[in-house]
């Protein structure tokens, strides 16, 4: 049986700009093969709902930042949010080398038992300051196997799951919203809608040192 971990890092709370946090959680066992059932389910109707004669491979590239550059890159050209627009003015890397994208990432999953641990270490700041949520999964050391069958690739360290409006994005916001709302002090016993993604039996443990 899996379980789902969590710890908290900077999140944002509604519309106030001035508290942003991100909920960081630890997919495994049960609760990740949910997870990816779901995300791979959404893949086809998307697809199919597109229409799209490209190529599957070129198709997928087009709905995520595939692997750790690409994802930071992706990262980077997003503008920070307004708490962070002052200290990243101070990091040139970021801002001033790259311009704007119009490319968004809605959340970005990451293998966090993948080694070494430093290759995805800067995407929890990054992230952060970006306000994109990071959902990390862990399966015995072969995450990145779990996350490469997604994008159709033996093995992926991270992906970002671009902002295109479809059924992938529908389904990482009812993932996002149910880890929210797992982690409210004020929610009812039954998680109703959410009961897919977590395991009712299981209660949230800190995690530390996932990256």
């Amino acid at each position: 049986m899996g379980s789902t971990s969590n710890s908290k890092t900077p999140k944002k709370h509604g519309n106030n700009s001035n508290s942003t946090t991100l909920e960081t959680n630890c997919y495994e066992g049960e609760t990740l093969t949910n997870l990816l059932q779901s995300i791979l389910r959404g893949i086809e109707s998307a697809r199919h709902l597109d229409g799209s004669s490209l190529p599957e491979k070129i198709w997928i590239k087009q709905q995520f930042a595939i692997g750790v550059n690409d994802v930071t890159r992706v990262l980077e050209r997003m503008k920070p949010c307004a708490e962070f627009e002052r200290s990243a003015q101070l990091l040139p890397s970021i801002t001033s080398n790259h311009k704007t994208s119009s490319v968004k990432l809605q959340a970005v999953l990451v293998a966090s038992d993948c080694n070494p641990r430093w290759l995805t270490k800067h995407l929890q700041s990054l992230a952060a300051s970006r306000s994109v949520p990071l959902i990390f999964v862990k399966d015995n050391k072969e995450g990145s196997l779990r996350l490469g069958e997604i994008v159709k690739l033996k093995t992926a360290i991270a992906i970002g799951i671009k902002v295109k409006g479809n059924v992938i994005n529908k389904i990482l916001e009812d993932i996002i919203q149910a880890d929210e709302y797992r982690l409210r002090s004020d929610r009812p016993n039954s998680a109703g809608i959410f009961d897919d993604f977590l395991d009712p039996n299981k209660k949230g443990n800190a995690v530390t040192n996932v990256i």
